[in-house]
């Protein structure tokens, strides 16, 4: 689904933004794309983000996921508002195995006081974005609106 930007200065205000968010420089984190409604964010998986079986932690994935969703609806914000999270949800399709998670955010539905937004988070093995790569969650929640 197309979304128009509200604000011209959209891609500006995600990267600053996402600058600024400690837990995604404590993961590593950074952006690989964004575009109005949809942005892309990866990690690697760290040793010290594991849980016992060596796969990234759910919390992890969740961390990445609900960023990727959140700056989703911002990317779709009037230049005074920011987003925060009000319900969220995850799948947890199978071990977070490899050397990378990417999750991929969008916009499922915008609306005055709630946006329903999603991302799929994938783990990659290799050199090469989208070589051994394994489907791992769905995420699913709804950011609301914050005029600054």
């Amino acid at each position: 689904m197309q979304h128009a930007p509200r604000n011209p200065d959209f891609e500006a205000i995600v990267r600053e933004s996402f600058a600024r968010q400690a837990m995604m420089s404590t993961l590593g984190a950074g952006l690989v794309s964004v575009a109005p409604g949809t942005v892309a964010i990866s990690a690697p998986i760290r040793p010290q983000f594991g849980q016992q079986i060596g796969a990234a932690h759910a919390a992890f994935t969740f961390a990445l996921a609900d960023s990727a969703a959140g700056y989703t609806a911002l990317s779709l914000m009037p230049p005074d508002h920011d987003v925060l999270t009000s319900e969220a949800g995850i799948h947890l399709l199978a071990p977070a195995l490899g050397d990378r998670l990417i999750a991929t955010g969008s916009v499922v539905k915008t609306g005055k006081r709630l946006f329903i937004v999603r991302s799929e988070v994938f783990a990659e093995t290799g050199d090469r974005p989208g070589q051994g790569r394994t489907h791992v969650a769905s995420f699913t929640g709804t950011m609301v609106p914050i005029p600054l």
